[in-house]
């Protein structure tokens, strides 16, 4: 081959390389999504899927649960965690939801999609429909009462008749922020004195106490049975540890100082893990 052959040759190979062909793009690392940021770190753990959390130091699997809003119970099982203690480890992966049901042999038919266009529908037989005219309202007859008013909502709910225990107010003081679950309020603000007690709304067992989770300060979780835990939070002391057990009105804290640098006590109650509105339990005052 000559030389000039050789030239042409080699010429669009260069033009290649000089328009960027064959350059690989470094890797880039994404950040979580602000919904797996908010929630714990997101590792490839147990499941091998998306979404699971790696335990840190200082987590329970109560507080994993009440962090995610999942029923410890539900946790429990996804991960084939056993009671009675329910024991976890600093690095475990732990899946948030339940692992998909396998379809084993089932087959499920599916049709192709039709690309032509349909046919029109059929055009309807018999005499067109007559409109009937609107009713004419009635004028009362002199003297009849008149429409009977709507009854006010009470401030104050009462207890559901299947809570199996009776609830009482954790501390003295007025409601300072009520329970708005589209407005991320999962419990309500009490008001008080610094230093004033916090007690159990019912008896239970502390299942954490602690200040890992993010936006409740010094924090603590009682588990009442297997449907019911309360947590107290924005306490100024923490006077209760894990595996306590407590009577209902007994002192587990000092309250503390909220978000808006003002005396109160946050306080929730989960059902199956779920925020509910604590007025419905707590007695009238």
């Amino acid at each position: 081959m000559s030389t000039s052959r050789l030239v042409l040759a080699l010429l669009p190979s260069a033009l290649l390389a000089a328009c960027g062909y064959g350059w690989q793009e470094e890797p880039r690392v994404y950040p979580p999504s602000a919904a797996n940021s908010a929630r714990g770190q997101v590792v490839a753990g147990t499941s091998g899927l998306p979404g699971d959390y790696l335990v840190q130091p200082g987590d329970t699997l109560y507080a994993i649960g009440f962090k995610n809003q999942i029923d410890w119970k539900d946790l429990a099982a996804w991960n084939g965690i056993a009671g009675p203690d329910y024991l976890i480890r600093v690095g475990q992966g732990l899946r948030l939801s339940a692992p998909l049901a396998s379809s084993g042999s089932e087959v499920v038919e599916t049709r192709p999609l039709q690309t032509g266009a349909l046919p029109p529908p059929p055009k309807p037989t018999g005499p067109a429909p007559v409109p009937v005219p609107a009713p004419v309202p009635m004028p009362a007859p002199v003297g009849a009462p008149s429409a009977v008013a709507a009854v006010p909502t009470p401030s104050v709910l009462p207890a559901p008749a299947n809570s199996p225990f009776r609830w009482a107010w954790p501390t003295t003081g007025p409601v300072l922020r009520g329970y708005n679950l589209a407005a991320g309020a999962k419990g309500i603000d009490i008001g008080g004195d610094i230093g004033q007690p916090v007690t159990a709304a019912a008896a239970g067992k502390v299942v954490y106490s602690g200040s890992a989770l993010k936006g409740y300060g010094e924090l603590v979780i009682v588990k009442h049975d297997d449907t019911y835990l309360s947590a107290y939070g924005y306490n100024q002391r923490r006077l209760v540890k894990e595996g306590d057990e407590v009577r209902a009105g007994q002192t587990i804290a000092e309250l503390g100082v909220g978000p808006e640098q003002k005396p109160a006590l946050h306080f929730e109650i989960r059902e199956h893990g779920k925020p509910v509105e604590p007025l419905r339990f707590l007695p009238a005052r």
